[in-house]
């Protein structure tokens, strides 16, 4: 299962997750590790944090980041959407969906690295990744390209094989 932060404006016009620039940076990824985009979309669910596009950020850079009650109200989809598909593996995608399973942590001690959730019973194994958006310049800042990388090789050893 793959967990992002909220449909940004071109998903919200077309319906598709990650449609937009940041889906063609994560799903190259993918492709790194070994899923093809294809093989991405038919076989790891997508779900979001938060349902609904929030809007431009007021820093006209990117899509606003949604608030505490944005995320309360949307909480019980994603609680459903975990124990119907019970994932194996969950990767959270940016800072939001991170801070959703992990707390807030700094990027740089969670990307890179397995981490147990044993929030929920069958306690999945989490794999996250940074957000793709070319909004984000945390994937550009010191060892931050090998952590990447790194998660890249951790999706590729625990998501490529059951796909």
């Amino acid at each position: 299962m793959l967990v992002g932060q909220a449909p940004g404006q071109v998903e919200a016009q077309g319906g598709k997750p990650f449609a937009g620039r940041a889906g063609r940076t994560l799903f190259k990824w993918l492709e790194d590790a070994g899923v093809d985009e294809i093989t991405a979309r038919r076989k790891i669910y997508i779900a979001a944090v938060t349902r609904c596009y929030p809007g431009p950020s007021p820093s006209g850079r990117g899509d606003r980041v949604p608030s505490a009650e944005e995320q309360d109200a949307c909480a019980t989809w994603l609680e459903s959407e975990l124990a119907i598909m019970r994932p194996r593996v969950i990767i959270p995608v940016g800072k939001l969906a991170i801070d959703r399973f992990l707390g807030s942590r700094p990027l740089d001690r969670v990307i890179g690295r397995t981490h147990e959730y044993d929030a929920l019973k069958w306690r999945p194994l989490l794999i996250p990744l940074p957000h793709p958006s070319g909004a984000s310049s945390w994937i550009h800042q010191g060892n931050h390209p090998e952590l990447l990388r790194e998660a890249i090789r951790l999706i590729g050893m625990h998501v490529a094989p059951i796909v």
